[in-house]
């Protein structure tokens, strides 16, 4: 039997969370050779998000962390494009309707603001922060940046729940899963072995 294997990842823009396919680049093109037929990812993030991803080819692991009643959090560093004020905010730390065509409540979450103001205050660091315009190119455009973190994760959950509020989502980059958060030395498209201590925080990061 092989020996079970548990990898943190920094996950880079514009590649897929799967095994293979046939037209993108995946996640498992950063791994070598011999660990890709023996990992799989735990979870998925989407094409244009980045940041930590697990893998392992223990099952127990990845069901542990998946499954639902387990609750564990995800949190995530954001740029967004759109007014937000503390009734928006209240809402989503509530819960609000990502549904479409029926009502779909959100869990209720943490959010916080860092910075909000006009783009034209923000447009160096976004640029740094590689963020999208996607159209919003005028200089008296709303922006803000911040950190959510959820306890549940439907596709395109954060992106949902923003565009719920009329906020629209133009970076976003997972930083932590449970109390276990992305190794800064870790450049994107680099991954390292989760340690004995990390992984026993992930098992009891219970909500």
């Amino acid at each position: 039997m092989s020996d079970l294997l548990y990898y943190m990842f920094n996950k880079p823009k514009g590649c897929i969370t799967a095994r293979k396919d046939m037209v993108h680049k995946t996640v498992m093109d950063y791994f070598e050779e011999e660990l890709r037929e023996e990992i799989f990812p735990v979870g998925r993030l989407d094409k244009d998000t980045t940041g930590l991803l697990l893998f392992t080819n223990d099952g127990q692991f990845d069901q542990y962390l998946m499954h639902p009643k387990h609750h564990v959090k995800k949190t995530y560093y954001f740029w967004v494009y759109g007014e937000i004020n503390k009734e928006k905010l209240d809402a989503l730390r509530e819960g609000v309707n990502i549904g479409r065509g029926e009502e779909i409540i959100s869990k209720p979450c943490e959010i916080e603001i860092i910075r909000y103001g006009k783009y034209s205050e923000f447009s160096d660091i976004m640029r740094r922060e590689e963020c999208e315009e996607v159209g919003h190119n005028s200089l008296l455009q709303m922006v803000g940046n911040g950190c959510i973190t959820i306890s549940e994760g439907k596709k395109h959950q954060v992106k949902r729940m923003f565009r719920a509020i009329g906020c629209y989502v133009v970076m976003l980059r997972r930083v932590a899963i449970g109390e276990v958060e992305l190794d800064c030395k870790l450049q994107e498209g680099e991954y390292r072995k989760l340690t004995e201590e990390e992984r026993e925080r992930l098992y009891r990061d219970e909500v």
